[in-house]
């Protein structure tokens, strides 16, 4: 029997239109552009040198510049979108069907992209799948509790004047999670952290302008369709202001950026010993009396 599909979502067409609506405009990158700094530093505190890149699904040039810059060699630049690559002359690749041979680079950098995948373990297979033994995967999506302010203020508001509500906060990978995913594709010394973004706008209206200028609105299957009323926007900032604002009047608005490294296993790497292989006694070792236990 066939494995059954993962369930969709994420409406893909609607999200790259969003995407490439942005990145035709004036797009807003100024967490691309921490995420490419963070980046950076992460690849600085390895030793090892690498020749075959792939800048998989940035919606820009920042990341390839980043790796060229630090002196790799070769870097293949993988977009969702044409204008987010033409500086880079790359390709557009779906981060659900990656179109490379096994073994191609020695390191894949993905930043804020796998965040609106439906499979995200397929993506993160293929992934491993591209890498060479050795090899490096380096990436960061949008994950955990991003957005909680707004969610819960357009939930209330929804609510309060339609009955009900409709998703329009995409659900996100919990930093917990990504460490068993990455185990699951077959990565190596798997690391997972959160870098927690405290965002300040002076009005929700505000953040949904950011928002849109990021290509990052509801593309969730089961969105509402019907178009909300001013009404509606009005509740949810009014609710908002009142929940999340701070004593100065501006309103919060939280993103957590879920960073995740893992490698393809070679055999240079560290191995955890065997069970029954140690040769010091924990009590040793701890510098501890044992006791023996009455039966």
């Amino acid at each position: 029997m066939a494995p059954a599909a993962p369930p969709r979502v994420f409406d893909r067409a609607l999200a790259r239109a969003r995407l490439e609506r942005a990145y035709r405009g004036a797009p807003a990158v100024f967490l691309l552009e921490r995420a490419a700094d963070d980046l950076r530093e992460r690849l600085d505190a390895t030793t090892k040198r690498f020749e075959d890149a792939l800048d998989l699904g940035a919606p820009g040039p920042l990341i390839t510049r980043m790796l060229r810059s630090r002196g790799v060699a070769r870097v293949t630049t993988a977009a969702p979108i044409a204008s987010a690559i033409a500086e880079s002359r790359g390709e557009v690749v779906d981060e659900e069907a990656l179109p490379y041979a096994p073994e191609s680079f020695d390191l894949v950098v993905s930043a804020l992209a796998l965040q609106y995948v439906n499979d995200l373990p397929g993506a993160l297979a293929q992934i491993r799948r591209a890498l060479k033994p050795d090899g490096l995967f380096l990436g960061c999506l949008v994950g955990g509790q991003s957005l909680r302010e707004l969610r819960a203020a357009m939930t209330q508001a929804e609510i309060e004047l339609r009955g009900g509500a409709s998703p329009r906060v995409a659900p996100f990978a919990d930093v917990r999670d990504m460490g068993g995913l990455l185990q699951r594709a077959g990565f190596a010394l798997p690391v997972a952290d959160v870098d927690a973004v405290a965002l300040r706008y002076d009005s929700m209206f505000a953040l949904i302008r950011d928002l849109r200028a990021m290509g990052a609105t509801n593309a969730l299957v089961s969105r509402d369709r019907r178009p909300l009323s001013r009404a509606v926007f009005a509740r949810a900032a009014e609710v908002y202001a009142r929940e999340f604002s701070d004593p100065d009047g501006r309103v919060r608005a939280t993103i957590d950026i879920v960073h995740v490294s893992g490698w393809a296993p070679h055999a240079s790497q560290q191995q955890p010993l065997k069970p029954g292989s140690a040769r010091v006694r924990l009590a040793d070792a701890l510098g501890a009396k044992e006791r023996k236990l009455e039966p």
